[in-house]
């Protein structure tokens, strides 16, 4: 399996959807699935009846999981970019290739 590129923790712009051009952090990753979830992006409402433990019930908001190709890492000036994988100092280092500046985490 290929190492991932957005990690959790990472800054992304949301480049297709109805959330397009909403920048967030990612709060978890899921890179089987090839999704990630981003704070305040894709929300999902639900529903719900009232039950004994939560009897109010009503709108639940969540946040879903977007596919990883419909985010992409975020520079320091705000712009998309993508990411590569160099060696530097024998460890592998995620790298933005729009800037050339090393990607932390």
């Amino acid at each position: 399996m290929a190492a991932a590129k957005i990690k959790k923790g990472d800054r992304v712009i949301v480049l297709s959807g109805k959330d397009k051009g909403k920048v967030g952090e990612v709060t978890a990753s899921h890179p089987k699935d090839g999704k990630v979830v981003v704070a305040g992006v894709n929300i999902a409402v639900r529903h719900t009846k009232p039950t004994q433990g939560d009897p109010q019930g009503g709108l639940k908001r969540s946040e879903a999981p977007l596919h990883i190709s419909k985010v992409a890492h975020v520079t320091a000036d705000g712009k998309p970019t993508r990411v590569r994988f160099e060696t530097k100092d024998g460890k592998k280092v995620r790298v933005a290739v729009k800037t050339g500046e090393a990607i932390n985490g």
